[in-house]
């Protein structure tokens, strides 16, 4: 018989939670009884998926926050602290993508950004809740990185360099924090149906081209993607850690 992941009592955070893959890992999440704190910029989107997602066996908590600004990242962990309590499971999966063209035509200002927001972003939230997590010696820290990490974006150099970075950090911090009992692992998603990535599946020329890559000729739904963070979260995976799963309908595999 098929195990079920349960995550019963546990507190996730989630960044990029209001939609798309963040809002699928709060469902899963949520259904498997964790209780989630759901963050984004977007203050409209979050209390959206905060009144979609009410009713699960989790709670839901909509946090608004910038994740580039180091003072709403503060305030987001001692939100999350205050109502849910420590931090058990930290999804870094908020992301920008600003820069679309040549690597040549883009601007210090674009790739500065972006790094604050994909790279940085990850790294000063993991430092706020991974001190509780080595204290208790459990955690799981699951970075959302992309195929694009592993190999160049076409006219999204800089979103490829950020997304290699975190897939660093990913293994960096699994190298630190492993012996202290927190697994951090990163999921690499290939093309998802989101609002993110619209620019790139509504122009048919640019969507046939990712799926003439695939293996599964299909676009992927963030629903596709939750299930591996839900694994990675869970005591099923308690032996895994400094892993990259990648879920991209056997594009990478060619």
């Amino acid at each position: 018989m098929p195990v079920e992941i349960r995550l019963d009592g546990k507190v996730a955070l989630i960044t990029g939670g209001g939609r798309g893959i963040g809002k699928a890992i709060a469902r899963s999440f949520a259904e498997a009884g964790a209780h989630c704190a759901i963050a984004s910029r977007k203050a409209e989107a979050l209390e959206e998926a905060a009144r979609e997602l009410a009713g699960l066996p989790g709670r839901i908590l909509p946090v608004p926050c910038h994740v580039g600004r180091p003072e709403e990242l503060e305030k987001l962990a001692d939100s999350v602290q205050r109502q849910l309590g420590p931090v058990d499971i930290l999804i870094n999966n908020a992301a920008t993508n600003i820069q679309l063209g040549p690597i040549l035509e883009g601007t210090d200002a674009q790739f500065a950004k972006m790094m604050e927001i994909n790279v940085l972003g990850p790294l000063r939230l993991s430092r706020l809740v991974a001190p509780a997590m080595v204290q208790r010696r459990s955690g799981s820290i699951i970075n959302i990185a992309s195929i694009s990490g592993l190999r160049p974006q076409h006219h999204g150099s800089f979103y490829s360099m950020t997304k290699a970075a975190l897939l660093m950090l990913t293994r960096s911090l699994a190298e630190e924090l492993g012996p202290c009992g927190v697994r951090v692992n990163a999921i690499a998603p290939g093309l998802v149906q989101t609002d993110f990535s619209s620019y790139l599946w509504q122009n048919q020329v640019i969507r046939d081209r990712y799926l003439a890559t695939q293996m599964l000729s299909q676009l992927a739904a963030p629903a596709q993607i939750a299930p591996a963070a839900l694994f990675l979260a869970s005591d099923q995976a308690s032996f895994i850690t400094g892993h990259i799963l990648v879920v991209d309908g056997g594009a990478t595999a060619h």
